[in-house]
């Protein structure tokens, strides 16, 4: 009786066939249950009933993870709940700032939100509700002028950031509750115009994006202590008038992505790097337009750059295209091929790609919508839905709450 039940439900959810590997493992724990409770000539009671439970809530921690966004006008966060298989957001939750937020990271095992608050100049920790997203906020403390870029460590013991207006790098500790130390372990003054930070797999070095040193600064990174010091040399400069904004290193270690925020020049678009082995420093190898060649590069200026989480495809955003530009990266070389220049919201500045790698969301400053797709196997987009998040939508983030693993219990 119970295993013919059970039976009927998995058919009934026939729609998450070939999908989740969570999904297939809940689904053996209940075929075995059943098959337990049938042998056992037990009819259904309790035994039923602590399955259905077990059922709903893994398919609940299967089936959702939260996309944020930072309305930099109205001083709130929106938080979004996302269905891991259909890609489709939905409004859960506004969050009042107390200040303009704008960049937003999270904390490694998903459970906190680290927010630049624009206006104070100060660097925010929010708790995030693993069953709905809701945010509470940790506490506030004093970082430096316009906090362009955030991330943590890889031990998440340390919380990077890069200032725009200051020209500094700052580290400050994490504590277990996700709590952000009074002072940062260090500040360093850098150069014009810090922009963006990307830590390598081993945690051992740091490089920072410098858009008006036209730079990128390079550290090592003393997990234990959080200290950077610089590499010989301390900086490679990129190629004149290309202005290197973000930056993000393939899984490998092998290479390094820029977007290069050139605007009004022909430089705008994507840089490769090569990372030297034993020193740690990058040097340029390739650049890339991320505008197709009818479109009139001056009028372009690039934003975010990502890289999906198996390292075969970068993104880039372009603002003035309004598009997002994505290739293919070589897996030997590390070169970069155009696949696709897809359209998208006006003003791109910000978009993020979920950790699972599934989908890609970007958020229009100018179009207060976020525009949602589905990563093919080839790298192109396929649009999924859009979504209105508010005016001045600055900066969004995908992040996967700690699920409830089959496995492990």
């Amino acid at each position: 009786m119970g295993r013919i039940r059970i039976g009927r439900i998995a058919r009934d959810h026939r729609q998450f066939e070939n999908h989740s590997p969570e999904w297939h493992r809940v689904m053996r724990l209940l075929w075995c249950a059943s098959r337990m409770q049938f042998r056992l000539h037990q009819p259904p009671g309790i035994l039923t009933v602590a399955l259905l439970l077990l059922y709903g809530n893994c398919l609940r921690a299967c089936g959702d993870s939260f996309v944020f966004v930072s309305l930099l006008q109205e001083r709130k966060i929106v938080t979004f709940s996302r269905h891991v298989e259909t890609g489709e957001l939905v409004r859960q939750h506004d969050t009042i700032c107390p200040a303009e937020p704008a960049f937003l990271a999270a904390s490694n095992d998903g459970k906190v939100l680290f927010v630049s608050l624009r206006s104070s100049g100060q660097l925010a920790a929010y708790r995030i509700d693993s069953a709905n997203g809701t945010l509470t906020l940790i506490n506030t403390v004093d970082g430096g002028d316009d906090a362009a870029f955030l991330v943590t460590d890889r031990s998440g013991k340390f919380l990077l950031t890069a200032y725009y207006v200051s020209n500094k790098v700052t580290v400050h500790q994490i504590a277990s509750s996700g709590r952000i130390s009074e002072s940062p372990v260090q500040s360093l003054a850098t150069a014009a115009n810090a922009h963006g930070i990307a830590i390598d797999s081993k945690n051992e070095t740091v490089y920072v994006s410098h858009t008006g040193a036209n730079r990128i600064y390079q550290f090592g990174f003393d997990a234990a202590t959080g200290r950077l010091t610089p590499l010989d040399p301390p900086f490679v400069s990129a190629k004149a008038g290309q202005h290197p904004r973000h930056i993000v290193l393939h899984p490998s270690d092998n290479w390094a992505y820029c977007s290069n925020e050139a605007g009004n020049s022909e430089e705008d678009g994507a840089s490769m790097y090569n990372r030297n082995a034993v020193s740690k420093s990058l040097s340029l190898s390739q650049s890339s337009s991320s505008v197709p060649d009818d479109f009139d590069a001056n009028k372009n200026s690039t934003a975010r750059c990502l890289i999906t989480p198996n390292g075969r495809f970068l993104y880039v955003a372009n603002r003035g295209h309004d598009s997002i530009a994505g290739y293919e990266i070589d897996q030997m070389s590390g070169q970069l091929t155009q696949i696709a220049v897809t359209p998208t919201e006006a003003v791109p500045r910000s978009f993020t790609i979920t950790p699972d790698g599934r989908h890609l969301y970007v958020a229009g400053e100018a179009s207060g919508r976020v525009a949602g797709y589905r990563t093919t196997v080839a790298g192109k987009l396929e649009p999924v839905s859009t979504i209105e998040s508010g005016p001045v939508s600055w900066a969004i983030l995908a992040v996967d709450p700690q699920r409830l693993s089959p496995a492990g219990m």
